[in-house]
């Protein structure tokens, strides 16, 4: 049974490349990074086995907690980003709890990071080159330290899979989840200032963390090299001991999800009445904009991008490196590419949902304005606020008429170009209540064209009034910040005018089409 669990996540893994040639593409792309990193560290290693045994031990218990924390905490954030072995869709069959244990465990190991984290632990062994009565006890540390990632991080988001799965708590992961990835550049410039006092704090985090389950397996060897052979066994046993204690916890864990697969996460309160739905115009337009406005308060696909907003002030103070200068003033115009390109993915984030367009009818030109209005509704207030924080923080409130003017350009610009581009190409994305960085087979080629070409169309459209007013910011001339003012808004105008009709024209003739392709995708 162990076995045929691993042949099940090969032949899925098979079957998913050989339907689709992007996941294909993608696989080889993610694989050959991933060689080179393991090269990378394994060249890294080679080096640090010229150290003295001390600092060879603490950092590669530093870096090896470091490592099984990541596989511990990532699932809890990263909800659905692998289920093809859900515990749940073997319900129906009587697999014995041990061999389901034994078997997941290696499954998990089939695919990019489990072959990574295999081959940088084995490598562990490198280190010790010359130390050669070490080798064969790192090896069993390795190994014994990929157990303690895989065990633990299936143990944990199985027994936590009812709060995980619960909206809210979705939401604030995607949130919390969000803001590291985003603010990386500001995070590792405070880390690089701050490397002296972590290189002097160094074995003291090394010398905690070699008694925890997360540190203990890396820290094997070096105990050995330097003659502590009591201390190993100690920590041999530290190790042993979480092994068995994680594997028990998720036999006991998958037992609950096993017996009560329909047990999920209680249901939230009933509301009452239309929602915002009573809140916009009783029309095709108004019935549109209050389905995407729903959208945008319940949806964490559509929550990254409003959580991204409130983090541009933050980024670009880094960038001007800890200074209110003049790279602030960019902080409207950018909030409104960031707003009015959201509804490019419009359609594909319907999903299914879509049929509903498709069998109203809904004419093409009232589903391209409503989801314009949908997105002005939240858009519209964050650009005005975010462009008179840049004026305050600049102190250039005489641009302030300026920066608004440039600021809605370039959301009327990206919401047109956005609304063709919704309407044209439809690519998979991660389906509702789904994790929203989880990918789907064959969608991110297809995205990264469709959005980057989509981004230079915009990019292309605004440059004259951008242009014109980064000449009005320099020069000071009042008759260039009046020209790209009245630019801005006239091509702001007939961008969104013109591509929301455009889009309209090619929902009429391909909705039919789009729905057939969702329908595909799922």
């Amino acid at each position: 049974m162990v076995a045929h669990l691993v042949r099940l996540k090969l032949t899925l893994l098979a079957n998913g490349l050989r339907r689709s040639v992007w996941q294909a593409i993608g696989l080889v792309v993610v694989g050959l990074y991933a060689l080179g990193a393991v090269a990378a560290v394994l060249l890294g290693l080679v080096g640090l086995g010229f150290a003295d045994v001390a600092l060879r031990h603490d950092v590669l218990v530093v870096g090896g907690s470091v490592l099984v924390l990541g596989w511990w905490l990532v699932p809890l954030v990263a909800f659905g980003a692998d289920a093809t072995l859900d515990p749940v869709r073997f319900v129906t069959f009587a697999v014995p709890r041990r061999d389901m244990v034994l078997g997941l465990t290696l499954a998990a190991l089939v695919g990019v990071p489990g072959v990574f984290t295999v081959l940088v632990a084995l490598g562990s062994g490198v280190a010790w080159w010359s130390a050669p009565a070490a080798v064969p006890v790192a090896l069993l540390g390795a190994l014994l330290g990929v157990l303690v990632c895989v065990l633990g991080s299936r143990a944990l988001s199985t027994a936590m899979a009812t709060v995980v799965g619960r909206r809210r708590f979705r939401e604030v992961a995607i949130a919390l989840g969000i803001v590291p990835v985003f603010l990386l550049g500001p995070i590792l410039q405070v880390l690089g200032a701050g490397i002296t006092s972590l290189v002097d704090v160094l074995p003291t985090v090394a010398g905690v963390l070699a008694w925890t389950p997360a540190g203990a397996p890396w820290a094997l060897a070096g105990d050995v090299a330097a003659g502590r052979w009591a201390i190993a066994v100690l920590r041999l046993l530290v190790v042993l001991t979480a092994v068995a204690a994680l594997a028990a916890w998720w036999g006991r864990s998958l037992d609950a999800v096993v017996d009560r697969p329909g047990q999920t996460a209680p249901a939230g309160p009933r509301r009452r009445g239309l929602g915002l739905f009573d809140r916009f115009p009783a029309s095709p337009v108004g019935a549109v904009a209050a389905r995407c406005a729903t959208y945008w308060l319940r949806d964490p696909r559509y929550a990254i991008s409003v959580v991204l907003v409130p983090l541009t002030p933050v980024l670009l103070w880094f960038v001007a490196g800890g200074q209110a200068n003049s790279l602030m003033l960019v902080l409207g115009p950018v909030t409104g590419y960031l707003l009015g390109w959201t509804i490019s993915a419009d359609v594909a984030y319907d999903s299914t949902a879509f049929w509903a367009h498709v069998a109203a009818p809904v004419r093409g030109l009232d589903d391209r304005w409503g989801r314009v209005v949908a997105v002005s509704v939240l858009a519209v207030p964050l650009v005005v606020a975010l462009t008179v924080l840049s004026a305050l923080l600049t102190d250039r409130w005489d641009l302030l008429a300026l920066l608004l003017a440039v600021s809605f350009g370039v959301l009327a610009v990206a919401a047109g170009v956005a609304s063709v581009v919704s309407a044209r190409v439809v690519y998979p994305v991660a389906a509702p209540g789904e994790n929203p960085f989880s990918s789907k087979p064959g969608g991110g080629m297809a995205a990264f064209v469709s959005q980057g070409a989509g981004s230079l169309v915009v990019g292309g459209l605004t440059l004259p009034f951008v242009g014109l007013t980064v000449g009005a910011v320099v020069t000071g001339s009042t008759a260039m910040a009046v020209g790209a003012a009245v630019v801005a808004v006239v091509v702001g105008a007939g961008v969104l005018v013109g591509g929301v009709r455009w889009g309209g024209r090619v929902m009429d003739a391909r909705a039919p089409e789009l729905l057939q392709t969702l329908v595909a995708m799922r």
